[in-house]
């Protein structure tokens, strides 16, 4: 069952993503409708996919990499209905929906046994930890994708190139806003996800901060949009400075996710 829902799910992406991407070409209201149900769609499918393994598996699947990529996708999709909901945004899907497509697809190429869940993961911290983290990971995933768009309609704009792309796109100041609402749901996210981190690796090994691999990079991670969130706070940091910081700290988020994976703490 948990593989029919799988492949469901990538047909059903994949057919949203062709959907938006035609949005961005042409927009219409059939094909903007068509490609919002497609994606509830397969993030339906997706969610009973993982709800199906969770059972079989008696805890959430997020203790390898496939499981990982998996849930990261389902989070990214998960918050970019909420946010095209909200601001009506559809060609922002032209933007985060492939990413999230890719994920999942790459979930399939990386084959991880069943195993017995170790018992250094047999925490609640780790769960809250866990959950909290890729909520936080899915504000920025879209967040980078607003900010690709920004600096897209920013040079349109400089070079007074005033296309049909150009009219597609959400004005840079409904961009601006929206990332930074990225910013502020996903930090304090990313926050409360550190620190329940720090406590479940105090009750794993003794120690709340071991200065592994993987908590440094997350520190950096939080360094980083620590500084955006501060600069637009008391600076008035906004356009192009902070769309680039915000790309920035995701390219550190998936360096993080994939180089130091197998680190103790995410």
């Amino acid at each position: 069952m948990t593989h029919l829902f799988y492949f469901l799910t990538v047909a059903l992406y994949g057919c949203a993503t062709a959907a938006y991407l035609a949005c961005l070409l042409r927009t219409s209201p059939f094909m903007t409708r068509w490609a919002g149900r497609l994606l509830v769609a397969g993030f339906t499918a997706h969610l009973l996919s993982t709800i199906h393994l969770a059972s079989k598996l008696k805890y959430l699947p997020l203790t390898n990499m496939p499981e990982s990529l998996s849930f990261f996708s389902l989070a990214i999709v998960g918050g970019f209905i909420f946010f095209e909901r909200r601001y009506k945004v559809t060609t922002l899907g032209s933007f985060v929906v492939p990413v999230a497509l890719m994920m999942l697809t790459a979930s399939s190429s990386l084959y991880a046994e069943t195993r017995q869940l170790p018992p250094i993961l047999q925490s609640n911290w780790f769960w809250f930890h866990a959950l909290l983290a890729f909520a936080s990971y899915a504000c920025f995933a879209i967040g980078a994708g607003v900010a690709v768009m920004y600096l897209i309609q920013n040079y349109f704009l400089k070079t007074k190139n005033f296309g049909a792309l150009f009219q597609r796109l959400p004005s840079l100041d409904t961009m601006d806003e929206i990332s930074y609402r990225c910013l502020a749901v996903g930090f304090p996210l990313l926050t409360v996800a550190i620190i329940a981190g720090s406590i479940w690796s105090e009750q794993a090994i003794g120690s709340y901060w071991v200065w592994d691999h993987k908590q440094t990079w997350s520190l950096i991670i939080w360094l980083i949009y620590a500084a955006l969130l501060h600069g637009r706070l008391t600076i008035g940091w906004r356009g192009k400075r902070a769309a680039l910081l915000s790309i920035l700290g995701f390219i550190v988020v998936l360096f993080t996710f994939f180089a130091m994976k197998h680190s103790i703490t995410w």
